[in-house]
């Protein structure tokens, strides 16, 4: 092997879904230099996700890294398997997965339908499911495996008129399959965490809060602000890190002290 090979090597290939906008845009951004592949997906339903995909997309091309750009809606049987097979054809192995994609269902109990939670599940804890199971051979192949969920604070606080209870649910299984992945993958020294953010700024465009919800956010939170995406992003570049190989199984908060009371 060259020198140049080895270089590529040893630089990670990372899948990222949900990373047209927002956290998901902020951690391409953190991570891009590091990576000798990028696959960035997003769920593709509007102009508006399409071409913030693209502009991330230019943007880390700018600086070097190769791009491949994926859509599709992953909560669809067969869509996590299909994402993984595709960036197995262009790189031929997966080291790092950010599972991002996602969405907040603010409806409550009375609201929601047996479909809706379905929905939720798929989307998200599904999603996560679907994605790591299929890039498992590759994962225990890499030499620096890394596996993240992003999480959210609304599977750990519930309070009156804060409540995501689908989402909570979503959220909280993908916790779980968290640590049930950790342990399983633990022997070939891949790692896998989730992220928790709170209250986080939103790039623009919808939000399932309003702009009075978001200041009250910002007054519960004990650092008094909104956190940014890039808060979030630079816990999941240091997790993605050779420096975080022995943290794994862990669900660990970014929320400003939102979860301490």
């Amino acid at each position: 092997m060259s020198d140049a090979d080895a270089h590529i090597a040893a630089r990670p290939v990372a899948l990222i879904t949900g990373a047209a906008s927002g956290i998901g845009a902020a951690t391409v951004r953190a991570v891009a230099s590091g990576c000798h592949g990028l696959v960035l997906h997003t769920r593709g339903a509007s102009e508006k996700s399409l071409m913030g995909l693209e502009s991330i997309a230019a943007v880390v091309r700018q600086q070097g890294a190769e791009v491949l750009t994926l859509t599709g809606d992953l909560g669809e049987p067969g869509a996590g398997h299909r994402l993984v097979q595709d960036t197995l054809a262009r790189f031929g192995r997966i080291d790092h997965i950010v599972s991002n994609a996602g969405f907040a269902d603010k409806r409550g109990i009375p609201e929601l339908t047996r479909a809706d939670l379905d929905r939720s599940l798929a989307g998200m804890a599904g999603a996560f499911f679907d994605i790591v199971k299929a890039a498992m051979p590759t994962l225990q192949a890499s030499r620096q495996g890394r596996v993240i969920f992003l999480s959210s604070f609304v599977a750990h606080r519930f309070v009156p008129g804060g409540l995501f209870p689908a989402s909570a649910a979503a959220k909280a299984a993908g916790e779980a399959l968290t640590r049930a992945l950790a342990a399983e993958l633990a022997p070939s020294g891949v790692t896998v965490n989730a992220v928790v953010p709170g209250y986080t700024r939103k790039d623009g465009g919808h939000s399932a809060l309003g702009s009075d919800a978001w200041k009250r956010a910002a007054e519960v939170t004990p650092l008094g602000r909104i956190a940014d995406p890039g808060d979030i992003a630079a816990l999941i570049a240091f997790l993605l890190s050779p420096a975080a190989r022995h943290i794994t199984g862990q669900a660990i908060a970014v929320d400003g002290g939102l979860s301490l009371g």
